[in-house]
């Protein structure tokens, strides 16, 4: 019997479409995950955006903001917008705590009676402050608030420092003594330029604000006997300024810290007798420290008591 013979195979040459294929796939499925990674739940992001801004708002760290940022891919919402609204909320109750109705500058019963006052403090701070004022190391303003004694670095603090210059004691106790003997509640605000700032001391300008309101406070109550409860502070780093940073006579300007002259306290915030510094630090009262007040410490200074 004969044998069939084998037909010769011939050679696949398009095997290689296999290899291309799976190459093709990987590569499609490579450039689908990048792109899904690069879309942003616009709705998600806006939330968070508006959440963080509204609790910093709320601690007075950001000014109000125009930024457009959608809150709802239906109904796209301006950020401004929600902005305001909440800027409405924050400014309404800022009012109902700062505010008092006995000794509130803007109620109605003695209005007239603590301008009138306000107005010839004014009149004395400037007769008693007159070299600094004229150095442009102290200024004086009215504002809705009420009084404004701004304390320059120039004149009062060395460049990146919470240390008050031991030459400007003497001028810091007349403003001391002229509203210790006056009932008003004061508020301490730091104020920096923009120009950064990262030491081991100061990570930014938030601390070094924040250090420099509570050294005055500290000073106030130790050194010059007034009742921890008609004091409070607050650092805003560079996000209230007064001039322009653009200048170099604008960024001194806005380097201070204000002592703003609010209401008349209550009878029971009385002054607290000269050397008494145990128990003014123990009549403190004790608060929860948050982030921001958490970091400022109070560092001694070199000032001596009176």
């Amino acid at each position: 019997m004969s044998r069939r013979k084998r037909r010769p195979t011939q050679a696949n040459h398009e095997r290689w479409l296999v290899s291309y294929a799976d190459f093709i796939t990987l590569l499609f499925a490579f450039f689908v995950v990048l792109y899904a990674s690069s879309q942003v739940d616009k709705r998600k992001v806006g939330k968070l955006a508006l959440a963080i801004q509204v609790a910093f708002q709320e601690m007075g760290v950001f000014p109000a903001s125009t930024t457009q940022v959608p809150v709802d891919s239906a109904e796209p919402m301006p950020f401004s917008a929600a902005q305001a609204i909440e800027n409405t909320k924050r400014s309404a109750s800022l009012g109902r705590i700062a505010s008092r109705p006995e000794g509130s500058l803007g109620s109605g019963a003695g209005i007239g009676e603590d301008n009138g006052d306000l107005a010839e403090l004014q009149t004395e701070l400037e007769a008693a402050l007159a070299p600094e004022i004229t150095r442009k190391e102290i200024a004086m303003r009215r504002e809705p608030d009420g009084l404004v004694i701004s304390l320059r670095e120039v004149g009062f603090f060395e460049s990146g420092s919470a240390v008050m210059k031991s030459t400007s004691v003497g001028a810091f106790d007349r403003v001391a003594s002229l509203l210790r003997t006056r009932e008003y509640r004061l508020r301490i605000e730091g104020h920096t330029d923009n120009s950064p700032i990262h030491t081991a001391q100061f990570p930014s300008n938030w601390e070094l604000s924040t250090s420099r309101a509570t050294e005055i406070v500290r000073l106030l109550i130790v050194r010059n006997g007034f009742s921890p409860d008609r004091l409070s502070a607050g650092g805003f780093a560079e996000y209230q300024p007064i001039a322009s940073n653009r200048t170099a006579e604008g960024r001194g300007i806005n380097r201070r810290v204000d002592i703003v002259i609010l209401g008349r306290a209550s009878r029971e915030a009385a002054t607290v007798p000269l050397g008494t510094e145990g128990q003014t630090i123990s009549a403190m009262p004790k608060a929860a420290p948050s982030p921001a007040s958490s970091r400022a410490i109070l560092h001694p200074t070199s000032i001596p008591p009176r």
